[in-house]
């Protein structure tokens, strides 16, 4: 693996849950295959589990973790490519990149899409510009529209959580926000379920927020909620701004907050969120608070997917960068 960026960089789903799962159960086993390494973690807006998670799984590895918060502590990065550098930006990143790529062995990024042009964030522009120019694996901890080191978790925790001989039905559903939110998530779970193959897998939103086909082609959509979470064994429930109507909440939509109520139909289905979460807006309490609730699970099985990825990159990556 040279870099870490989307599902497309991994070449069996399985075998990379099944190391994580193996780090879960024995944390310190590679504890030697960092030592005397560094990877440097790149924060342009903030973090609290992606953070701390991969922190721990690095340190794991036996690796020296340095975090610098770029909108906080750093110079104003200009990403355009032949640009007259007379207004608020102060350093390209063609000339930070490469900086960066000399003080680490891996390096691991965390941006935002702008919510305001499809396009741009679509291009992806800043990961692969810091592709371009450091020189060193880049591990994505998310993007403007994929959130990798979430997904390779979800997939973690289902695989631990499930086991039934028959292929779990997994629904994602779309859940009311109070402020528009990026399609990461929602994006990255419908990439990487469709790539898993190993589940039947519906997608149910109100009309207006279908997400983009590159990630949810195989999957069954549908707007009708309750037909979706029928004889369903996991939910993960998530908001997403329009994507056709750029970054717009199109309606509120609260009745879509999934509810003990609306699960009486599935098969007693876990459930999953990536957290931060809205109490009562997105999930009720007696969702989030219930023993089929998989979020604290699931929020702790960051750390292993972290931990599997570098351990990856470390044994195969760094010889390729």
């Amino acid at each position: 693996m040279k870099h870490f960026i989307s599902v497309d960089d991994v070449t069996n789903i399985d075998t990379l849950a099944d190391r994580a799962l193996a780090y879960k159960a024995g944390p310190f086993a590679d504890l030697a295959l960092g030592a005397g390494k560094r990877i440097g973690m790149l924060f342009l807006n903030p973090s609290l589990r992606t953070r701390i998670s991969t922190q721990i799984a690095a340190q794991n590895l036996g690796m020296e973790a340095i975090v610098f918060n770029i909108d906080k502590e750093g110079w104003a990065l200009e990403f355009e490519e032949g640009t007259l550098m007379n207004g608020t930006t102060v350093e390209h990143v063609k000339d930070a990149a490469p900086v960066l790529g000399q003080y680490f062995e891996i390096l691991c990024i965390r941006t935002f899409p702008s919510l305001q042009n499809r396009d741009a964030d679509y291009a992806e522009k800043i990961i692969n510009q810091f592709i371009k120019y450091t020189g060193v694996p880049v591990v994505s901890m998310e993007s403007a529209t994929l959130h990798p080191l979430q997904s390779l978790a979800d997939i973690i925790t289902i695989k631990e959580t499930f086991k039934a001989e028959y292929r779990p039905k997994v629904v994602l559903s779309w859940a009311p926000h109070i402020k528009p939110i990026p399609h990461c998530v929602a994006n990255s779970f419908a990439q990487w379920i469709n790539a898993w193959g190993k589940a039947d897998f519906v997608i149910t939103h109100p009309d207006g927020y279908a997400l983009a086909e590159q990630f949810t082609r195989g999957a069954v959509i549908t707007n009708n909620q309750e037909e979706a979470l029928k004889d369903a064994d996991y939910v993960y429930i998530k908001n997403w701004s329009s994507y056709l109507d750029y970054g717009k909440i199109l309606t509120p939509n609260p009745s879509w907050m999934l509810t003990n109520g609306k699960l009486k139909h599935t098969n007693q289905a876990k459930i999953m969120h990536c957290l931060p979460v809205r109490r009562n807006v997105e999930l009720s309490d007696e969702v989030l608070d219930n023993k089929n609730s998989l979020v604290t699970q699931l929020a702790g099985n960051r750390v292993w997917a972290a931990q599997a990825v570098l351990s990856e990159i470390l044994h195969t990556g760094l010889e390729h960068a």
